[in-house]
């Protein structure tokens, strides 16, 4: 019996780990080790799980830190998330927040000090962008998440590649322009959230410049898309692909405003971005 019980606890820690980190498996894990991959390139097939593992070691930190920090928001607007769920209790997720930045730490110099260090600036961001309240206004935010997703690209593309504390030019444009994209077009996952934040009184784009905000995104996605094929080098077909699906999905946030149409289309951006 108390093995059985032991099991379940177990099992218990894992769900709820997961239903922290579930949203972002499709949106973040996924591409960013793919992007991880291409850029290293990847040193050997058995570097994917490390990746995997170390991307989402610290997204899991990302969410446990911003879950905490307003359950009753999440109570009122994501119920299904593990704490307004009653997975886990306020003390014992603010509990798991702290110790996950000394497990990614340590996690990270194991690998090479340049990995912990990109280690360093994810936790340091973290902080910055909840306990520091850098979420309230719309420039900080997308900022910071820029960054943030830059630092999980760039640590990705170091485990992935044959020498873990070096990486290669091209990555590192790929990583700056990617950080330029989110910077500038990040915003448009927060139209589906924008209820929520109003009530309270977080400042993002699409609150403060609402027409801006759905213009940028329908005007941003396929310059961006053009900017990327011309700079890799893609052929005709698929530039004029990868450009028409952008310039739908730009459009699709300019013709259909609702909050069902607004989640819709974040998860296509999710692709094309």
């Amino acid at each position: 019996m108390t093995g059985l019980v032991y099991w379940q606890s177990i099992g218990h820690c894992l769900r709820v780990l997961y239903c922290f980190s579930v949203a972002d498996i499709i949106t973040v894990i996924i591409p960013t080790t793919f992007f991880a991959a291409a850029a290293a390139p990847l040193c050997d097939p058995t570097r994917l799980p490390h990746v995997v593992v170390w991307i989402w070691i610290h997204i899991l930190q990302f969410n446990v830190a911003n879950q905490v920090l307003d359950p009753e928001e999440d109570g009122k607007n994501k119920s299904f998330r593990p704490i307004p769920a009653g997975l886990i209790s306020i003390r014992d997720a603010i509990i798991l927040r702290w110790s996950l930045i000394p497990i990614s730490l340590m996690l990270s110099a194991m690998y090479s000090t340049h990995v912990f260090s990109v280690s360093v600036v994810i936790a340091s961001l973290v902080i910055w962008y909840n306990e520091l309240q850098g979420h309230e206004h719309w420039f900080s935010k997308n900022v910071m998440t820029a960054v943030g997703y830059a630092s999980f690209e760039l640590g990705g593309t170091l485990i992935a590649g044959c020498k873990r504390s070096y990486v290669e030019p091209v990555a590192i444009i790929a990583v700056g322009l990617s950080m330029a994209i989110f910077a500038t077009t990040l915003h448009c996952q927060d139209f589906k959230d924008e209820e929520g934040d109003r009530l309270i009184g977080r400042k993002t784009l699409p609150i403060v410049f609402p027409a801006l905000a759905r213009t940028s995104v329908m005007v941003g996605l396929p310059l961006w898309s053009v900017c990327l094929t011309c700079v890799w080098k893609i052929d005709v077909i698929c530039s004029a692909a990868f450009v028409a699906y952008a310039g739908l999905v730009g459009m699709r946030f300019m013709m259909l405003q609702s909050a069902h149409a607004d989640r819709m289309s974040c998860k296509l951006y999710s692709v094309s971005s």
